[in-house]
């Protein structure tokens, strides 16, 4: 086998390199770097591994197979319109080499081939993407501490599962990979479970989710481009690799109900990159379902759904990005009538709201209905199924009309609504020159799917490889996409008036933040009043002590109320004191 250099190499060299270089210099390094990785894991074999030695354990530091090719043909595409982007964005070059560690340290944990290389690079993409959020100061700071902290939990459970596999399967390898076990995935009933809820806070599940929404808004416009793409799918593949085969009920559940209340929550906000945050959580919420189906149909959808969502989550982050650089505003409140002022701005948004909303004729929409084909066809019917729908796929269609009127008034307030009160201009050279390439490939990919469906897993074209056959262009799929986009405009035009006099929506964070900080409070008190207490104690008891060994007569005296005792005894006493003593101690050795 010729020898070959895992992708995140140069990339990771990259990173070392562009603080020492010139912006314009460091920066086009940074996107010749990401953008390499593109035709350099398209070209490379499947079978490809190189096995090495990690911490002492045998160890693949590159695994090609057709799910780390997927994500490495993405990520390489993405991380280079998102350096681009950054550059024209007025990025420092640290924030970009941060930037560029992330997108590394994701692609090491992609083509991993075992599960010691997956978790060493997870961790690695935590730590970076902390500091790319640190690097903008300010409220991020506080954000990161929190993000660090989730992930860190979501890590260490991760962690402490791979632990639990090792002492039963006796290897980190994958089954894919020469050396590995039998039979895929996580070993055992306690590992699965404990990866769930570890790479659980990494896809957003319900309740561990809040760190997303308080995270990505706050740093700088270009570092959200890139938050927005690696950790949550970078997730989803992690997710895949626990439940390869059959997937699993309960996590097909949790991305139904993801869908409808990212969905949901996404509509109370005003803060535009905080409602895209919450669309993060319920886009991911249509893989991780895909993933839970467990079927090689919804497998296919939820990695074509990852392929497609890094496209138009990344131009609506970079859209939403160009009108906070441009008018230095953040809530949807003090916007409106940009599309006359930024006609670039305002179409490339109108095509990743389109895909992100399964419009047809866009990406989302090819991706989408695959996932929501498979809880149709693959997918027990549940409590809840009427009318011939499951519930799993009535709640990915709840989510899609929620993801219409959310991204409806967006559109409304930011770029269609009124006119905006002074002059702006539009994206400059490029950023226009980033978002145009994405929105190009969010329509190719929703009107050329058999481009999309080549580099899928799995052929979903083929009755022998899915079961069943799915193409795109019917007319049912079409009528379902227009009629959720229906639905959506009836919805938002029903909640317009109301919502806007709704200010904030609380989330669990409001719940868990105080309790924490309080929990957290009273620890330290009890801890530091215990450790008072003892302290009093010893220091009590050592003065007794010495008081007794100093002045023994004395010490007697205060017990009986006199200034001294005497503590002679006569021959009689000190003979039954002896005796008394002897009697307990043969007593206590007879016991």
């Amino acid at each position: 086998m010729d020898p070959v250099v895992p992708p995140f190499v140069p990339v990771l060299l990259a990173a070392v390199l562009l603080p020492f270089l010139g912006r314009r210099a460091g920066h086009a390094l940074g996107a010749l770097a990401t953008a390499a990785v593109v035709p350099y894991v398209w070209l490379v074999d499947e079978g490809v591994y190189v096995q090495t030695k990690l911490f002492g354990f045998d160890a693949v530091l590159f695994n090609v197979d057709q799910f780390s090719v997927l994500m490495g043909l993405i990520f390489g595409f993405i991380g280079a319109a998102g350096v681009l982007y950054s550059y024209a964005s007025d990025a420092e070059n640290l924030q970009t080499a941060f930037a560029l560690g992330y997108v590394g340290t994701s692609l090491g944990a992609v083509f991993g081939g075992d599960w010691l290389s997956l978790i060493f690079f997870w961790e690695l993409m935590a730590v970076t993407s902390t500091l790319l959020v640190w690097h903008y100061g300010g409220k991020a700071v506080r954000a990161g501490f929190r993000y660090a902290l989730a992930h860190g939990i979501g890590g260490t459970l991760f962690l402490g599962a791979i632990v639990w596999h090792y002492a039963e399967a006796g290897t980190f390898l994958f089954a894919t990979v020469p050396g590995g076990p039998e039979t895929a995935g996580l070993a055992g009933s306690v590992a699965p479970l404990l990866a769930a809820v570890g790479i659980g806070v990494n896809v957003g599940f319900i309740g561990l989710h809040a760190w997303l929404p308080d995270t990505y808004p706050r740093p700088h416009v270009a570092a959200s481009v890139f938050l927005c793409v690696f950790t949550t799918k970078t997730g989803v593949y992690g997710m895949y690799r626990v439940f390869p085969e059959d997937g699993n009920v309960a996590v097909a559940y949790m991305g139904g109900l993801m869908a409808v209340f990212g969905a949901t929550m996404a509509l109370f906000q005003n803060d535009m990159r905080r409602l895209l945050s919450y669309h993060i959580q319920s886009q991911v919420g249509y893989m991780v379902a895909g993933v839970g189906i467990g079927s090689a149909l919804a497998q296919a959808g939820a990695f074509a759904h990852v392929f497609n969502h890094i496209l138009y989550k990344g131009l609506l982050f970079m859209t939403a990005g160009v009108v906070v650089y441009r008018t230095g505003e953040e809530s949807l409140k003090k916007l409106g009538g940009l599309a006359g002022e930024m006609p670039v701005t305002a179409g490339a948004f109108s095509v990743a709201a389109l895909s992100i909303a399964g419009f047809p004729g866009f990406n989302g929409f090819v991706s989408k209905g695959i996932v929501i084909s498979a809880s149709h066809y693959e997918f027990e019917y549940g409590p809840f199924a009427v009318a011939g729908f499951t519930t799993l796929e009535l709640l990915l269609l709840v989510g899609g009309v929620g993801t219409f009127m959310s991204f409806i008034k967006f559109g409304y307030y930011a770029f269609f609504h009124g006119t905006y009160d002074g002059t702006v201009k539009d994206a400059n050279r490029g950023q226009s020159v980033a978002m145009v390439a994405v929105a190009a490939l969010c329509v190719f990919y929703g009107l050329f799917d058999g481009a999309l469906f080549a580099i899928l897993p799995f052929d979903v074209t083929s009755d022998a490889v899915v079961g069943h056959v799915y193409v795109t262009y019917t007319v049912d799929h079409v009528v379902e996409g227009v009629a959720l986009a229906a639905l959506g405009l009836l919805g938002f035009a029903a909640v317009k008036r109301p919502l806007s006099k709704v200010k904030r929506v609380p989330d669990v964070d409001d719940a868990y933040n105080p309790l924490t900080f309080h929990a957290t409070r009273w620890l330290v008190v009890g801890v530091t009043e215990l450790y008072a207490a003892v302290d009093r104690a010893v220091v009590r008891g050592a003065t007794y002590t010495v008081d007794v060994v100093r002045s023994p007569a004395s010490t007697a005296g205060r017990f009986v109320g006199e200034d001294r005792v005497s503590l002679r005894a006569d021959t009689s006493a000190s003979i039954l004191l002896v005796v008394v003593m002897l009697a307990v101690a043969l007593a206590l050795t007879v016991l």
